[in-house]
């Protein structure tokens, strides 16, 4: 795990990559890798790698990056793990033809893997990277990111020159870069809580979408392709039994959580008392020779909004004789954190778990443990959340009843009439009466009418009769085509696998993660663990009564207490509804109305307007946004 950079001047510029260039921006990312530091540029100036290391397989020296081949045309920079570089570096071996110079690095696997199979060496590894190969023979730099999105891979191209990091802020050290809001992103940020790729809210600096590989010629010529899809790629279950299916799905999951074992440091589990973090820890504990080591994060006080589940947590601990370690916070502990947050995350990720993760991530890494396994992705494959309910039957409702547009357009007449057009009825009917489809992504925050009302006056004109669909409907077009057999619970899971989880939830876990030094492991993303879980059948995983991941539910029965399976969900929170009536809520009170003397980017009465009216966490995306701004773009 770690932070890689680099740079290729194309022809006919006259810039020079230096050593000092590439470490200026490498060092901004020590926090990713504090074991060790490299750098190699060409002898012609025209390109350069830089790489942070957080020393995790093979510990020596000798798997220190950036690393070359036998003759030096091939260097690589690689932040991730591949978790079977076992595998292939024994057919390499068995092939021949390669010199090894490390005894078990996954990165020099994928130094020679390149050599012997090209870009198609991608579809072997099985893990989470973020990967930059310069290409010497052909003048080629390849980027690449992993199928799911679990490392972040940003780039800027810009005075005759690509330049790309694992974070923005490496790319921003380059004098050339220019710091300014990208207006079309931050109109999708207030819909999404974050910035669809490949856009980010930074103006000229994108970010690799997942499942791509990007070739960038010496010339400037730039070609990007998806090399991987959840749809395309799932298994084929429909002939299925689902005994066979119950019995699969926990023999795939225990092989993921074996591999995600695999260190030379301490791994430990982040647990939260559910059923995912809680099978994580199960599945982890099988084998071990001493007790896991787990982490959890609660609260001081009681909240209306978010209940303590630290006596869940501590039960399965107590289940699988875990060392177990846990943090209780306090509002003091938000306010105290909110400029590293802002740092870290390099542009908004407007979700407050941020906060949790960050100190849960601490606390494993204050007792000994540099890896750790996450629970993400669960939900999204296995419909666990339960308002996905009310969103799955309106999208049945629209598919099935033929209720004529002008019926639709009449009712949105009335709410509007009515003033109630703010919410979110009145929000899925407008889909519905524009023939889109009803779920966007399981992270929304202001329905399209607060948006535009929340807008400044200049970008309500810019973005007049325009929605966030057109970010939304690419990811649909490729669903259609690419699954064979589509399904409404279907579409819900790919869009989140392609927006939600890729750029906010692995985001919030790497950028808070990697804060403290730490590397997050994803079991329930593990590629192959997704193709199996994305063919499981409608039927299976709903059920006839819309049991909440009622497949996984049957496959670890008997592998973690029933209390856990059977309780309500919660899900990962933060009381941020009270904190917003404490001091958090004057301090956001005051960088909002300072933020909107200063820009021209919202409408400073209707921000008011969702202090009195009591949005809470709707003033938590407006302050994250606010925050980002006067850290990078005004003090940048």
């Amino acid at each position: 795990m770690c932070g890689i950079v680099g740079a290729l001047v194309f022809d006919g510029s006259p810039f020079q990559v230096s050593e000092p260039y590439i470490t200026r921006m490498r060092d901004t990312m020590a926090h990713r890798g504090p074991d060790g530091a490299g750098a190699w540029t060409s002898p012609d100036g025209r390109v350069g790698l830089g790489h942070r290391r957080l020393s995790i397989i093979d510990l020596s020296d000798a798997a220190n990056q950036p690393m070359g081949n036998e003759d030096g045309s091939v260097q690589v920079v690689f932040n991730g793990e591949i978790y079977n570089h076992t595998e292939i570096r024994r057919e390499l071996e068995a092939r021949g033809g390669h010199v090894w110079r490390t005894d078990h690095s996954d990165t020099e696997v994928i130094v020679h893997a390149f050599e012997e199979w090209g870009i198609e060496c991608v579809h072997r590894f099985r893990g989470m990277f973020a990967i930059g190969i310069w290409d010497g023979r052909s003048g080629e730099l390849w980027l690449v990111r992993d199928r799911i999105g679990i490392k972040p891979l940003y780039y800027g191209v810009h005075d005759g020159r690509l330049v790309f990091a694992s974070e923005i802020k490496a790319l921003l050290e380059d004098p050339d870069q220019v710091r300014a809001v990208d207006e079309e992103a931050f109109f999708h940020y207030l819909s999404f809580l974050t910035t669809p790729a490949p856009m980010t809210l930074f103006a000229g600096i994108c970010k690799l979408p997942n499942a791509t590989w990007m070739r960038v010629r010496h010339d400037g010529a730039v070609e990007e392709r998806r090399y991987w899809d959840a749809a395309a790629d799932a298994e084929d279950l429909s002939g299925w039994s689902e005994s066979d299916v119950v019995e699969r799905l926990l023999e795939e999951l225990r092989q993921s959580v074996r591999l995600r074992k695999i260190a030379d440091v301490p791994v430990g589990v982040f647990l939260s008392g559910g059923i995912d973090s809680s099978t994580n820890a199960a599945l982890f504990s099988e084998g071990e020779g001493g007790p896991v080591k787990t982490f959890s994060i609660g609260y001081e006080g009681e909240y209306g909004s978010y209940k303590n589940e630290l006596h869940y947590a501590r039960r399965m601990a107590q289940a699988v004789g875990a060392d177990h370690h846990e943090l209780l916070l306090t509002p003091r502990d938000l306010i105290d954190f909110l400029p590293r947050m802002v740092w870290l995350q390099d542009e908004p990720i407007a979700d407050p778990v941020c906060v949790p993760v960050y100190y849960v991530s601490k606390l494993a890494r204050e007792n000994g443990v540099i890896v750790c396994q996450v629970g993400e992705g669960s939900d999204e494959l296995f419909y666990g959340y339960p308002w996905w309910k009310t969103r799955l039957d309106l999208q049945r409702w629209h598919d099935t009843l033929p209720v004529p547009a002008f019926v639709k357009r009449a009712g949105l007449a009335a709410l509007r009439a009515a003033g109630k057009d703010r919410g979110l009825p009145y929000e899925y009917l407008s889909r519905s009466a524009r023939n889109e489809r009803i779920f966007w992504g399981g992270a929304e925050a202001f329905t399209d009418t607060m948006k535009h009302r929340l807008l400044s006056p200049r970008l309500r004109e810019r973005f007049a009769g325009r929605t966030s669909w057109e970010a939304v409907e690419p990811i649909w077009s490729r669903y259609r085509e690419s699954a064979a057999t589509p399904s409404r619970l279907g579409w819900m899971s790919y869009v989140d696998l392609n927006m939600r989880l890729p750029e906010l939830l692995l985001m919030r876990v790497d950028k808070m993660s990697m804060g403290v030094s730490l590397e997050g492991r994803v079991p329930f993303l593990d590629h192959s663990f997704v193709e199996f879980a994305m063919g499981i059948p409608e039927r299976m995983k709903i059920g006839d009564g819309h049991e909440f991941k009622r497949v996984l539910k049957k496959a670890v029965r008997g592998l973690i207490p029933d209390e856990l399976i059977d309780r309500p969900k919660q899900g990962f929170g933060v009381p941020v509804y009270e904190w917003m009536f404490a001091e958090l809520g004057d301090r956001a009170r005051r960088e909002l109305e300072e933020f909107c003397e200063q820009t021209d980017f919202l409408d400073r009465s209707e921000v008011l307007r969702l202090f009195d009216a009591g949005y809470q966490s709707e003033i938590w995306y407006l302050l994250n946004f606010a925050l980002w701004w006067k850290r990078f773009v005004a003090d940048g």
